[in-house]
């Protein structure tokens, strides 16, 4: 299986792909477009400001690549929330595949959250073997509201999209990589399964 990782800059790229590689498996990083329209999988990364990430996708061209993929997509935290219609972080607009705005928590709540919080309304196969209530890792201000492309909740303050699917897009606001087993079987369901 050829399975590539988008290098836009993101800041959480050794991470999964340690954790892909404890799955046996191994990820090109690359920014070619060739190389990621000929992948199986591709996972889209990202930690860091909304604004300038997709300056950095536009940059490269990437903004017209990803949402015309055919292959099954990951995006995994701020990678979820670029594949939105837009985001209060730098009032950013971003790629139109899942049909919700990005916006802040209140102010009600300390920010961003950030360590172990809990999944519910599981509703893909991306959660296959998981649980309700698993726990898994976040680190974020920002968020994608309940909407129909909603596979998963997290409640902070109020519910939210936890995970995002659109015919063969998916998006986790949780990093998989640091969530432990549950994060390994996500991952690993992503990779064999979908």
């Amino acid at each position: 299986m050829k399975l590539v990782i988008l290098d836009y800059g993101a800041g959480n790229i050794q991470s999964i792909k340690f954790a892909i590689r404890r799955l046996g498996h191994d990820a090109i990083l690359t920014d070619k477009v060739d190389e990621i329209l000929t992948a199986d999988k591709v996972i889209f990364p990202g930690v860091g400001e909304a604004s300038s990430a997709m300056e950095k996708l536009r940059s490269s061209g990437l903004d017209k690549i990803i949402p015309g993929l055919k292959q099954p997509v990951l995006g995994i935290c701020l990678g979820m929330q670029l594949m939105c219609n837009s985001s209060e972080e730098g009032d950013t607009g971003g790629l139109g595949i899942f049909d919700l705005d990005v916006v802040r928590f209140p102010n009600s709540v300390k920010v961003p959250q950030i360590g172990w919080n809990q999944i519910e309304g599981l509703k893909s196969d991306l959660f296959s073997g998981i649980p309700e209530k698993s726990h898994i890792y976040l680190v974020h201000s920002f968020y994608a509201p309940l909407g129909a492309n909603t596979i998963a909740s997290s409640e902070y303050a109020l519910n939210y999209s936890a995970a995002l699917q659109k015919d063969n897009f998916y998006g986790v606001q949780f990093h998989p990589e640091k969530s432990s087993d549950v994060g390994s079987l996500i991952l690993e369901n992503f990779l064999e399964t979908i």
